[in-house]
């Protein structure tokens, strides 16, 4: 394993415990806008973007990391139907448990069942997706393929 890889992660997870984000009490007071309200995240969120904001400014004039990494940012900026659904699905996930991918794994350290649950519900959903689009995928290369001589419809020769 990539020792800059593993100590970035590292640093990633002591700063989601060190700000709260794991705590799924503090996360869902500060969705609450309507309610009691806590702010406190906004610090963490207005600090995250910036210290990424210079490294993505450079980052998108190179095209390998600094490791020799390609580096890969998605090749349009256009609003689809997926993309929506996308997000309005991890932000009801959101809202609801008062988790999000990272710091759920760095909350499996508490030993809580609650977060244990809903990391092997993302897991097991995540890669439900992953099957439905491959199974997708497969269905739509058989039958755009160009059919063989004496093919029938399902693939067989009779």
């Amino acid at each position: 394993m990539n020792k800059l890889a593993f100590f970035s992660g590292l640093l990633f997870g002591l700063g989601v415990l060190l700000s709260g984000m794991t705590n799924p009490d503090k996360v869902l007071g500060f969705l609450n806008i309507a309610g009691a309200w806590d702010p406190s995240l906004l610090l963490v969120l207005v600090a995250a973007v910036l210290v990424a904001f210079v490294p993505m400014q450079l980052a998108q004039r190179r095209s390998k990391a600094l490791l020799g990494d390609p580096i890969a940012f998605p090749d349009t900026r256009s609003i689809t139907g997926r993309l929506i659904l996308g997000s309005a699905v991890f932000g009801m996930g959101w809202g609801m448990t008062g988790l999000c991918p990272g710091p759920s794994l760095a909350a499996l350290a508490s030993l809580h069942a609650p977060q244990w649950l809903f990391f092997a519900s993302m897991v097991a959903g995540m890669t439900g997706f992953e099957l439905w689009q491959r199974a997708a995928a497969s269905k739509t290369q058989r039958t755009t393929s160009p059919a063989r001589p004496g093919a029938t419809a399902l693939g067989s020769n009779s």
